[in-house]
């Protein structure tokens, strides 16, 4: 399994402007440090697993959720809400496949956990590993 680190500081957090407006990396303030594991197995499925945790937060995660736990409560929501962050990983997903060129076309996701402060997807390229994938990406 190789470690790729494209984005190691992105400037992620808080959505600018409308919601129908696409949102870019220069959207969000917020550092995280993320980390684009890949895996060719040998009959050429190409996996990878994306892993995210903020860096920059001042706020510990236990009052965090200890707040939001309170927020829900009176809302009566189930949770935290979660959307802004699990957008914000998605986003660095597509911008780490796109600059590394792992999965050029899609790939089916085989799992996530998007939590406070951290996040992991993995998923698996709808194309086969050609030879210069399995010289690029193979450790």
């Amino acid at each position: 399994m190789k470690l790729i680190k494209p984005l190691s500081v992105l400037l992620m957090m808080f959505m600018v402007g409308c919601s129908s407006k696409q949102a870019t990396i220069e959207d969000f303030n917020e550092q995280v440090e993320d980390q684009f594991r890949t895996s060719i197995k040998g009959d050429g499925i190409k996996l990878f697993v994306y892993k995210v945790k903020k860096v920059s937060n001042n706020e510990l995660p236990h009052v965090y959720r200890a707040q939001q736990a309170k927020r829900s409560s009176r809302s009566r929501n189930k949770g935290p809400d979660l959307s802004d962050w699990t957008e914000q990983i998605e986003l660095g997903l597509l911008k780490t496949i796109d600059m590394t060129g792992f999965c050029r076309e899609g790939y089916f996701e085989l799992s996530r956990i998007i939590e406070y402060g951290r996040g992991e997807i993995r998923g698996e390229c709808i194309e086969g590993a050609t030879e210069a994938d399995k010289e690029a990406f193979s450790s």
